[in-house]
């Protein structure tokens, strides 16, 4: 296995989409955090003015709602959320420009048909590391929906964060490679 590719956000969002599914990388620099109910106010949001809010255009959504800081971090914890949860939504969000999403699990054929056409990337990171992951978080600052508490939308400047493209812009799918594969498995 090779080392996983840094990529810098959002400056190499375009460098995503050309990383097949099954690639490693380390990404650095912001992310927003966004779990249901930040989902559901964004894309109102967004049908309602016609444009992505909060300058999350060319962004990443990052499916999580970290922890208030703690043990001398911005975050306590920050953990991915199951993915599947914002499938509903994702398809306007990528229409819309978001650049990629990161999250835990598998997607669904919209997403993965949303991600072909219009060049996005769904990364999957690590369930059940949250207090590992907060250790490559570098800041984190509430930009909008406060009341919501974890739920808020975040802005994470991340360091090094582990994660791995999971759907790529082509549409390819590690999930269903690895289902194809553990079904034609010696185990059968």
């Amino acid at each position: 296995m090779s080392d996983p590719i840094a990529i810098t956000l959002p400056a190499d969002a375009g460098r995503l989409r050309s990383l097949p599914a099954g690639t490693a990388v380390v990404l650095s620099g912001p992310v927003f955090t966004a779990r249901d109910a930040t989902h559901a106010r964004i894309v109102a949001e967004l049908e309602r003015d016609g444009v992505l809010p909060y300058g999350l255009a060319g962004q990443v959504l990052f499916y999580a709602g970290p922890t208030p800081a703690a043990a001398g971090r911005p975050a306590g914890a920050v953990g991915p959320t199951t993915a599947k949860r914002m499938d509903a939504w994702t398809p306007a969000l990528l229409a819309a420009g978001i650049a990629a999403t990161i999250g835990k699990g598998a997607r669904s054929d919209a997403v993965r048909a949303a991600c072909e056409r219009y060049g996005a990337v769904y990364l999957a990171a690590v369930g059940g590391a949250a207090a590992l992951l907060a250790t490559h978080v570098a800041s984190a600052e509430v930009v909008a929906y406060p009341e919501l508490g974890t739920e808020a939308l975040v802005r994470m400047d991340l360091d090094a964060f582990p994660a791995w493209v999971a759907v790529d812009a082509t549409g390819a799918d590690l999930y269903a490679v690895a289902r194809g594969e553990w079904e034609r498995g010696p185990h059968r």
